[in-house]
């Protein structure tokens, strides 16, 4: 299964697991029944919402995920305010009526939630399960001794993000992850309880450990065992072993181990990320089954050096990372994984190798997507500890929570082998105080290496030289030096003191920021602020402003232009170019990446006008007279060469410091082009002026789109000429149409400061562009999407429906 350990397997797939592993087998060891449908939803706190008997009759029909908040409206008076994205905020309620019966004796029943946003509350049939501050962390709890025989059986979720703002970016209110009912025997693999770890790698062999906590939640001590198959990345078996039976203590856990060999193992590498699988098996008496998980794992070797940075399988590699938020921007933080699968592939093509989870642990699904497209991962787990940085944050929880937390998220985690390391915090504001910052680290240090003492941890300092961290031994408290911007102030720390082993955890997209990483050994790599623009934190541009622009590609997945310069320092392949630089000489934003302190507590107040945009990925100036005009290539050719009209202007080598190539020309409509002039190299890119808006130009980025939550298509609309050249200031209104075995889900233009709900079908263009999100309803069919707007010839584009 492509899924994390706390995964069990469906009523379908079960019989496929038990079959490939050809192992003794009963009727069933486990049974997840996924709880996608069916649920009722509503805004508020009704007294008696968690009872079976209570009326929700009149209550929204919806299904999870779901994030009530990213409907909007957008308000500047919304309690969030620029941290939240100016969305709304406040408590929610789910409930579904389940379809189950008391188990079997000795089978238990459990529900298992991977995310709810925040402080939340499950109940079954008014049975209080338990409460969770964070919303970050994976929920499962027993319902066996709660369900009736006879009658309504009801599952209720209150979420709670009334305390707003409690982050500093826009997280999504309500049930925003997956949830499921699994049944086992009693005796069963505890949540997140199934580790594989491959630390002995030797040519032509390496050992896989297992290890299992096995819980029993019986009320008499009973024994169980293991049998475990290997599978290699075709589904073959490559080993298969045993660890015998052990009684168990009614209540207790125990760990049981064994250790696997695999021959002539296939790395998983950020080029071919081969996954294996462990088929764990939980049998009792006489080999009968109790529970059944699959664990993807990879075989990779993953250490950082003091002296040389990041070693993946044998091979030195420069981290050339971004920093991710969680949102999904149009369908905000209940994320389909086409949404992430379309920005992780934009992200690669840059020469993105690494990913950061800013500032908390992701969905299992998006980790996932990281082991099979092949990203190395910085796994975060928080943005608070004791001290706020918003009235309402984790740093009211952190001294009673944070052990446990920490601990779950990490065992959630740590099979994935896209995760490298791991993040104990971000900017902590504890450092001010060392002894209570210390004590803090150790605690957090304690946990994460018991969990998983096979991966370093690190965390984002923040200013570190004002804080004493270098001096007063907090920074070596770390296995691996992290700090946040000012690169050459962490150099000189490596300096300082060559025993330490250095990363940059947030970094500038300047190109000084860079070329310093790049050209320091020593430096394990950077994390760019942000790869993607993401919802919220607008508090330091203000409203009308609802999202950060500071990725290097946008809301909608598109390629920007500070991402197109960054591709020609990043990416392997031959990459090229071309732009309009309105302003050349305009100096570099600044690299510290704090601001000023955002106001409190509704952050809404406007701050500063955002620069102006210099830099236009367009021939096509408002002005077209004659006036001068700069040409700018961003590229890793060698040799560039650009032409205005057919006339060649003459080519300039790579500078070695990375800066683009530029010519200045006096401007004339028609057609720019560049030109890559290394040898064997073919690679042009053009700008062209543009006329009269005449037409919509529809394109999917797909040919086929499925139906389930995690399938959608991205269908971009383009306001072009009748030479079918975009028009930039185009913002004529696009309404998209769905026809056929298909919907419409979302649209959005990456535009700062548009207002209008992602759910409505008409959108403004903005730079003469934007998109819609679809899905499929159907196996088969066709469905059409359609884009109108007055006075322009509609677009149109067909998808395949499937399942």
């Amino acid at each position: 299964m492509a899924h994390s350990l706390t995964r069990g397997v469906s009523r379908l797939a079960l019989a496929a697991v038990l079959g490939l592993c050809a192992l003794p087998a009963v009727a069933a060891d486990r049974v997840t029944t996924p709880l996608a449908e069916g649920w009722t939803f509503f805004q508020g706190d009704p007294e008696g919402a968690e009872t079976a008997a209570f009326d929700d009759s009149g209550w929204a029909k919806v299904s999870v995920p779901h994030d009530w908040a990213i409907s909007g409206p957008f308000d500047i008076k919304a309690r969030a305010g620029g941290a939240g994205g100016f969305l709304p905020t406040g408590i929610g309620w789910y409930r579904k009526a389940l379809d189950v019966k008391p188990p079997a004796p000795g089978r238990r029943v459990y529900v298992e939630l991977d995310g709810v946003m925040e402080r939340s509350g499950v109940w079954i049939n008014g049975h209080h399960l338990g409460h969770r501050p964070s919303g970050y962390v994976a929920l499962r709890y027993d319902i066996t001794d709660f369900i009736k025989a006879d009658g309504r059986n009801v599952l209720a979720v209150r979420a709670d993000t009334e305390h707003a703002p409690s982050s500093r970016w826009y997280a999504g209110s309500g049930v925003y992850g997956k949830v499921r009912l699994i049944e086992s025997a009693a005796q069963h693999v505890e949540q997140g309880g199934a580790f594989v770890s491959v630390t002995k790698i030797a040519e032509g062999k390496a050992t896989a450990d297992i290890a299992v906590d096995v819980v029993n939640d019986a009320n008499t001590a009973a024994k169980a065992g293991l049998e475990v198959v290997l599978r290699d990345p075709s589904g073959k078996e490559v080993a298969r072993g045993a660890a015998p039976a052990v009684a168990i203590d009614p209540g207790r856990t125990e760990t049981l181990k064994l250790s696997l060999d695999i021959a002539s193992p296939k790395r998983w590498d950020l080029e071919t990320p081969d996954l294996y699988r462990a088929e764990i098996r939980v049998v009792g008496e006489g080999g009968a089954g109790l529970d059944v998980e699959t664990v993807p794992f990879g075989v990779r070797e993953a250490a950082f050096k003091a002296d040389s940075g990041f070693w993946l399988n044998g091979k030195n590699i420069k981290l050339k990372g971004v920093a991710l938020h969680m949102d999904g921007g149009a369908v905000g933080a209940a994320v389909p994984m086409d949404v992430w699968r379309q920005r992780l592939a934009a992200l690669k093509a840059q020469g993105v190798n690494a990913i950061r989870t800013a500032h908390n642990p992701p969905s299992p699904d998006f980790l996932d997507l990281c082991d099979q497209m092949g990203f190395v991962v910085m796994d975060e787990l928080f943005d608070q500890w004791n001290v706020s940085k918003t009235p309402g944050d984790y740093h009211l929880f952190f001294s009673d929570w944070h052990k446990r937390d920490a601990r779950d998220m990490v065992r959630r985690d740590r099979n994935h082998p896209s995760i490298v390391i791991w993040s104990a915090g971000n900017e902590i504001h504890d450092t001010a105080y060392p002894v209570q910052a210390k004590a803090a680290l150790t605690s957090l240090l304690n946990v994460m290496h018991a969990t998983d003492p096979t991966r370093p941890v690190t965390m984002g300092l923040f200013r570190p030289n004002v804080t004493g961290d270098y001096q007063n031994g907090f920074a070596d408290m770390l296995d691996v030096v992290g700090q946040n911007y000012r690169e050459n102030e962490l150099i000189a720390a490596h300096k300082q003191n060559p025993a330490r082993i250095i990363v940059g955890t947030e970094n500038s997209k300047t190109r000084t920021s860079w070329v310093a990483v790049r050209d320091y050994p020593a430096y394990a790599g950077m994390f760019l602020w942000t790869g993607v623009d993401y919802l919220g934190e607008a508090d330091r541009s203000g409203w009308p402003n609802i999202d950060n622009p500071a990725g290097i590609v946008d809301r909608t997945g598109a390629l920007k232009i500070i991402g197109m310069q960054r591709a020609s320092w990043w990416a392997e392949q031959p990459v090229l170019h071309v732009v309009r630089n309105a302003l050349p000489a305009a100096p570099p934003p600044s690299s510290d990446g704090a601001g000023p302190a955002p106001a409190l507590p509704t952050m809404v107040a406007v701050a500063t006008p955002p620069p102006k945009i210099a830099i236009f990925d367009d021939w096509t100036p408002q002005d077209l007279s004659p006036h001068e005009e700069t040409i700018e290539v961003y590229s890793n050719c060698a040799s560039v060469d650009v032409a205005l009209n057919g006339r060649w202007l003459g080519a300039k080598p790579l500078p070695a410091d990375a800066s683009p190539r530029q010519w200045t020309v006096t401007f004339a409509p028609g057609e720019v082009k560049a030109a890559c002039r290394d040898p064997g190299v073919k690679l042009e890119d053009t700008l062209r002026t543009a006329g009269k808006s005449a037409r919509i130009e529809l394109t999917a980025e797909t040919d086929k789109v499925g139906k389930g939550f995690d399938d959608l298509a991205f269908v971009r609309a383009r306001v072009v000429d009748a030479k079918g050249v975009v028009v930039p200031s185009a913002s004529d209104a696009i309404t998209f149409q769905v026809s056929g075995a298909g919907a419409f889900v979302a649209a959005d233009n990456a535009a700062p400061t548009d207002h209008t709900a992602f759910a409505s079908p008409t959108r403004k263009a903005w730079q003469g562009k934007a998109v819609a999100l679809v899905r499929g309803a159907g196996e088969g069919a066709s469905l059409t999407v359609t884009a109108s707007a007055p006075g322009l010839a509609a677009g149109k584009v067909s998808l395949k429906a499937v399942q």
